[in-house]
């Protein structure tokens, strides 16, 4: 099996800007091409479009409009975690031999209203995340003696780190304060502990190893993917305090590559609303359990920012399809030493954790450079 590379990336300012789903694309896959000069589209074999928008024929449209006939073309849909699934994807057609090179494109729009299972009538008038992230913030503030400010902690430390990331939708601090005075949405969730939508683009270019050498002088590695979904309705979920897709996906991804967690330098979590990020790292096994509040705690009072430094979801803003890219580009960034104000010292594996739907469906990709 063929080892395959990042080789490549480009990445929008994540805005409240009215643009077209089609420029945002556009956008991301241009700044690509200009951060790879010897690329050309006569090299992409596949294009892999992420977006919840899925009424449009993106993938042709991003190909046509960027002068691409690749052997292979479509748009990949998976709620939050269509990032992590298009690389799979393009990762899936290099190991294969089916393609050499692969671009890999996300983009969504402010307004995008993902997607509702219609028959999930019982969420009542919460059909929008808001209801699982306020289950799973009672949850796992009960199970664990967890408080409302501790939680707040969590948005306190990305939007402080997101002011390092020129891309992020974020640019200002807030205090403990400000996240519990902001306003209350459900006896358990306040706006300041939600991750914000957003139009933004990132793309990816994946290669093989013996392509990569054209395009670049410091490959990062895909060595290691875990996914796993246990549903799609969150009612069969084993407990609320934990996430079991998760768990599933971090077992494989860390087995394939080799490594323990303990080995990870970096990680890109998803932190959709402020719970998930303590949750994911118990989940991951980072902590345990219980005791990933501890370890955010510990990161913002000694200011290491290995955990979601160009901010996280929530400090550099969710843009659906573009979100699990954008990790995926931090971690590469980190890995290559250009992350700038951001950058974690000494990083040498990287860990990306993208999910979807109340932790239903969860992608973990381990990079190594």
């Amino acid at each position: 099996m063929d080892k395959v590379a990042i080789a490549g990336y480009g990445i929008t300012k994540f805005t409240k800007d009215d643009s077209k789903i089609e420029s945002v694309l556009l956008n991301s896959s241009r700044n690509l091409f200009r951060n790879s000069p010897n690329l050309t589209q006569k090299d992409i074999d596949a294009v892999l479009v992420s977006s919840n928008n899925n009424s449009k024929y993106l993938s042709a449209i991003l190909s046509e409009i960027s002068g691409i006939q690749p052997k292979i073309a479509h748009t990949v849909e998976s709620l939050c975690n269509s990032g992590t699934n298009s690389i799979v994807a393009g990762y899936s057609y290099i190991a294969s031999g089916l393609a050499d090179c692969v671009l890999v494109s996300g983009a969504e729009r402010y307004d995008s209203p993902g997607q509702i299972l219609e028959w999930d009538k019982f969420r009542g008038e919460f059909k929008h995340p808001i209801f699982w992230a306020s289950i799973f913030s009672k949850a796992y503030k009960q199970k664990y003696s967890i408080k409302d400010e501790d939680l707040a902690l969590v948005s306190v430390k990305n939007h402080k780190q997101s002011i390092n990331n020129p891309n992020a939708l974020s640019q200002k601090e807030y205090s403990i304060s400000d996240v519990l005075n902001s306003k209350k949405l459900t006896d358990d969730l306040r706006l300041l502990d939600c991750s914000r939508p957003c139009t933004g683009g990132a793309s990816i270019l994946l290669t093989s190893e013996e392509v990569c050498k054209n395009f670049t002088d410091s490959p990062v590695w895909i060595t290691g993917i875990g996914q796993k979904t246990t549903s799609a309705s969150f009612t069969k979920n084993l407990t609320f305090d934990n996430m079991e897709s998760t768990k599933n996906a971090a077992i494989r991804a860390l087995q394939m590559s080799k490594h323990s967690v303990a080995d990870v330098d970096v990680m890109e979590l998803h932190d959709a609303f402020s719970v998930c990020e303590p949750m994911a790292l118990d989940s991951l096994g980072m902590t345990q359990e219980g005791k990933g509040m501890d370890m955010v705690k510990e990161v913002y009072e000694t200011e290491n920012t290995k955990i979601n430094p160009r901010g996280g979801i929530i400090g550099s803003g969710h843009p659906l399809g573009a979100t699990g890219i954008a990790q995926t580009i931090e971690i590469t960034q980190q890995l290559q030493s250009v992350a700038g104000k951001r950058q974690v010292d000494n990083a040498k594996i990287g860990l990306v954790h993208n999910m979807s739907a109340a932790s239903t469906s969860s992608t973990v990709l381990v990079l190594e450079n």
